[in-house]
C-alpha cells in the first residue's frame, strides 16, 4: 500500500472541505482531467464522481465513489479507472493544533492490471504522484481561507 503524508497549514476542517467539494477533484487528483457530474450527496457513502482521467484525446471516463467518510477526520474511496482497474484510497485528517492538519494519503490497487504489480513497483509509480496530489490538496486548502 502506497502511503504518503503532508502537514497543510489550515485547519482541518478547511482540508476536509477540499475533500468534500467533488468538483474540485480535477484541480487537485493527478491524472483527474475533467469531472463531468457529482452525485447531489457527495460525499456520503455510495455517492460517486464521473470524472475523465488522462490526457485528451485519450481520456478514460469512469467514478470514484465514497466507500465510508467522517467528517472532518476521514474519507475513503474506491477509484475507478477501467480498463485499468480500481483501487482503494484512503485519507486521515489529524489537526495537529494552531490550524495544521496532517494528512495521510494511503492508496492499493484492487484489480485489472495494476494489481499484478507487485506492491514495492506501485509504490514506485504511486508515491510521487500521491505526493503531488497531496501537495496540491494542501494549495487548495490554503488558498480557501476563512470564508
Amino acid at each position: 500500500m502506497a502511503e504518503v503524508v503532508e502537514l497543510v497549514d489550515a485547519p482541518i476542517e478547511r482540508v476536509f472541505a477540499v475533500l468534500a467539494d467533488g468538483w474540485s477533484y480535477a484541480g487537485w487528483v493527478v491524472g483527474a482531467s475533467h469531472i463531468r457530474d457529482v452525485d447531489p450527496d457527495w460525499p456520503k457513502p455510495g455517492a460517486r464522481i464521473h470524472h475523465s482521467v488522462g490526457p485528451w484525446p485519450l481520456v478514460v471516463s469512469d467514478t470514484t465513489e465514497v466507500v465510508s467518510a467522517s467528517r472532518p477526520r476521514e474519507m475513503e474511496l474506491d477509484a475507478r479507472m477501467w480498463p485499468l482497474g480500481s483501487a482503494r484510497i484512503r485519507f486521515r485528517l489529524t489537526d495537529k493544533g494552531a490550524g495544521v492538519t496532517e494528512v495521510r494519503m494511503a492508496e492499493q490497487v484492487l484489480s485489472g492490471p495494476g494489481s499484478l504489480v507487485p506492491d514495492a513497483v506501485q509504490d514506485l509509480l504511486l508515491v510521487p504522484r500521491n505526493r503531488e496530489t497531496l501537495q496540491r490538496l494542501a494549495d487548495l486548502a490554503r488558498g480557501r481561507g476563512d470564508s
